[in-house]
This record gives C-alpha cells, sequence and structure tokens, in this order.
C-alpha cells in the first residue's frame, strides 16, 4: 500500500504580516507608554520638602548643603 497523500498543501506562515504585527504591537506600546508618562508628569504635583531657604544657612561642617534656586513653598 502506498502512503496517504494529503489532499491539500501545508499552510505557510507569511513572515512579512508577522513582522508587521509584530512592529505594529511595539509601536502601539511605545505609544501609550509615552502618552502614560505624560499624563504623570502633567497630573503630579508634587509636595514640599525640607531644605535650606536662606543662602547662609548652606554652609554645613561637612561642606555645602544643597537649597532650592527658587522655592515655591
Amino acid at each position: 500500500m502506498s502512503a496517504a497523500v494529503p489532499s491539500r498543501p501545508a499552510r505557510r506562515l507569511n513572515w512579512r504580516l508577522v513582522a508587521a504585527g509584530i512592529a505594529g504591537a511595539v509601536l502601539v506600546l511605545l505609544v501609550v507608554a509615552n502618552a502614560h508618562l505624560v499624563y504623570v508628569a502633567v497630573a503630579s504635583q508634587p509636595d514640599c520638602v525640607a531644605h535650606i531657604k536662606a543662602p547662609e544657612q548652606a554652609r554645613t561642617a561637612e561642606g555645602v548643603a544643597y537649597r532650592a534656586a527658587r522655592s515655591s513653598c
């Protein structure tokens, strides 16, 4: 007896379509991630932190301490 021959050929994967799908998914991921970063940057209001307010207070025993250039608090 001879081996059975399949009636239709095996489907080949279209690599161009797969590559385009992966590239599209990566592009969508980048756009969503950047949109999230912009949203967080615009929507957040950081609290005031304790810092040195006068230039005379900036000198410490160890050297120079940092202070805000322009305090909004």
